[in-house]
């Protein structure tokens, strides 16, 4: 087996395994229940952000190349459907994108988001987040 056969660690690995993405979780949610510019986003979740922040620890917790501890609980995320009873426009996108780029860019390169890594998983969540949308606006 020669260097370029190792494959490269999963994000989930470089980014702590479940205590590191738990840390990232928490912090998108505590941003998005006290910052001012997330209130559009912060008023489709309910009171109580204590499930938001397991359900989503616990699917991007597979989708970063962990456990699949969400499908585990629930079967497949059918993210799109789940999110259908939301108006999801672009102000929200935009919203929980900078409010992750922020719990990304807070945590920084100590809980392994170099700048490498924030840039590869805002391009994959920008092309989720877009898909999430319901709404023109």
């Amino acid at each position: 087996m020669t260097d370029s056969d190792v494959k490269p660690p999963a994000p989930f690995e470089q980014l702590g395994g479940v205590d590191g993405v738990r840390a990232l979780v928490d912090r998108f949610y505590d941003l998005m229940d006290l910052e001012p510019e997330f209130a559009e986003l912060r008023a489709l979740h309910p009171t109580s952000l204590a499930g938001s922040r397991d359900k989503f620890a616990w699917f991007l917790t597979g989708w970063l190349g962990g456990p699949d501890l969400y499908i585990e609980r629930f079967g497949h995320p059918r993210l799109r459907a789940r999110h259908l009873p939301f108006p999801i426009g672009v102000q929200v996108r935009d919203q929980w994108l900078a409010c992750m780029g922020l719990a990304m860019a807070e945590i920084g390169e100590a809980g392994g988001f170099t700048a490498d890594m924030q840039e590869r998983l805002m391009i994959s969540f920008a092309n989720t987040a877009d898909h999430m949308r319901n709404r023109h606006g």
